[in-house]
């Protein structure tokens, strides 16, 4: 289910959940998101890039961000890499209205 935002959401096929791309922008002043970049939600976390603690931290500023507890949160691909997937437990439809209001 395309949406309308300049990020790239997917919906799962029985639509309780969907993907989000995300880059990641470690080692930042502040934690939070940073706008959009090449259909990706770019997000800057304080948490330096080793032992997983910046995976760790995007998945905790991702949760607080939708409103989700932070186990509805999780990394299915990149995490070596700028360039992350996660996996939301929210609809496709609830997690554009809520970056509709972030990105604006």
């Amino acid at each position: 289910m395309p949406v309308s935002s300049p990020i790239r959401i997917t919906a799962t096929p029985d639509g309780r959940a969907c993907f989000l791309d995300v880059k990641a922008q470690p080692g930042a002043r502040k934690s939070g998101p940073a706008g959009a970049w090449n259909g990706m939600l770019k997000i800057a976390v304080t948490a330096p890039a080793e032992d997983g603690r910046a995976n760790e931290d995007l998945a905790r500023v991702i949760a607080d961000l939708f409103g989700l507890r932070r186990s509805a949160v999780e990394l299915v691909s990149g995490a070596r890499s700028r360039v992350k997937r996660f996996r939301l437990g929210a609809s496709a439809a609830a997690v554009e209205r809520k970056l509709q209001e972030v990105l604006s």
